[in-house]
């Protein structure tokens, strides 16, 4: 049994570095982690139902094993038996990933017996000049097109390049064609899975020297054939209560925010959810209640829900993901806060 006091405090997890044959060497010598600089780190699993704890009296013990010993005081009203509904990574593709789909839950129930497909948002930390990314077709297409295309390997006539920049945020709904290019580091909050769909891999070999496997069939199933039009998002920002909140995502399944804290003492509200917290280029002192944590720059906490609010006692910037947001809470935080209400009904129809 773990020690339950104190139990309440802000949660540093130790992230799980993945290697990868588009990683490079990024996420150890610009982000931190934790891993042998020789090799390509492509991801860094930040928040995950399987991340450990790495302070306090819980250390050691994982997300997975809070939700069952602390229940409502950290999951609040989401099920608590169920796996920790969020997944945030760090990603530094050196070279271009698959080109891939993800399942929406009906398929992913269905199909593959897991409880959640893959709905997803990239927030762009760095990007080299003329990087880009696949968002979608450029035109209408349909599953028999695409297959003919797969098989005669023309299917990159139809890919819609988008060209980045750091700053971006990028909304991908399960059922979207996407591509992470090459030259691109971002950080990435998505539902709890990791169904990929893989389509096409621009002719490499994985480590075995064999190509790797394509899921041709299956992403036909759940891609949208439609033209895309997505490209970054629309934000708005606003100052409350000592901070500088920029609205980036306000999606039913998660939120994304990057907030600026100017001000000592600043207070981030729970409302009653779990959150997760990712310090972006300066370190963070953060507290609840008497319990204090050191946040390295881009390190992840989690917040429990039972905390109320999460004192920070540095400036700095961060971003914070919440699982099944309350979408009406934050447009009342926007138009409070002064924002015109066509701003804000237009930032939320993005993600409806």
């Amino acid at each position: 049994m773990m020690n339950a006091t104190p139990r309440l405090y802000p949660y540093l997890l130790e992230p799980q570095e993945k290697p990868a044959i588009w990683g490079g060497a990024a996420l150890v010598q610009r982000y931190g982690k934790n891993a042998d600089a020789r090799a390509t780190i492509g991801e860094s699993w930040e928040c995950w139902d399987e991340n450990h704890v790495d302070n306090g009296t819980l250390s050691g013990a994982t997300l997975g094993e809070l939700r069952t010993e602390l229940g409502v005081d950290l999951m609040g009203p989401l099920d608590s038996r169920a796996i920790f509904p969020i997944l945030t990574k760090l990603i530094d593709a050196q070279s271009a990933l698959s080109v891939q789909v993800h399942p929406d839950d009906a398929y992913a129930q269905r199909v593959e017996h897991q409880p959640n497909g893959k709905t997803e948002c990239w927030y762009i930390l760095a990007a080299q000049p003329g990087a880009e990314l696949v968002l979608g077709w450029a035109r209408d297409t349909d599953r028999a097109e695409y297959e003919r295309r797969v098989a005669d390997g023309s299917l990159g006539e139809l890919l819609r390049r988008v060209p980045v920049r750091a700053g971006e945020t990028y909304y991908l709904p399960a059922g979207t064609l996407h591509a992470i290019g090459a030259g691109i580091e971002l950080f990435e909050a998505q539902q709890a899975s990791d169904l990929t769909y893989r389509i096409f891999d621009w002719n490499r070999v994985g480590a075995d020297g064999r190509p790797r496997e394509l899921h041709v069939a299956k992403a036909g199933d759940v891609l949208d054939f439609r033209a895309s039009t997505r490209g970054a998002t629309a934000t708005i920002t606003f100052r409350e209560a000592g901070q500088e909140r920029t609205l980036l995502v306000g999606a039913t399944r998660f939120s994304l925010e990057k907030i600026r804290a100017g001000d000592r003492d600043t207070l981030i509200l729970t409302h009653g959810l779990p959150f997760t917290l990712t310090a972006l280029g300066t370190a963070l002192d953060v507290e609840i209640g008497s319990m204090p944590a050191a946040v390295a720059p881009y390190a992840t906490i989690v917040v429990p829900a039972a905390a109320v609010n999460l004192r920070l006692r540095s400036a700095g910037e961060m971003l914070v993901v919440r699982p099944t947001p309350n979408i009406g809470g934050l447009r009342a935080d926007a138009l409070g806060a002064g924002v015109a209400p066509a701003e804000v009904d237009a930032f939320f129809a993005q993600f409806a």
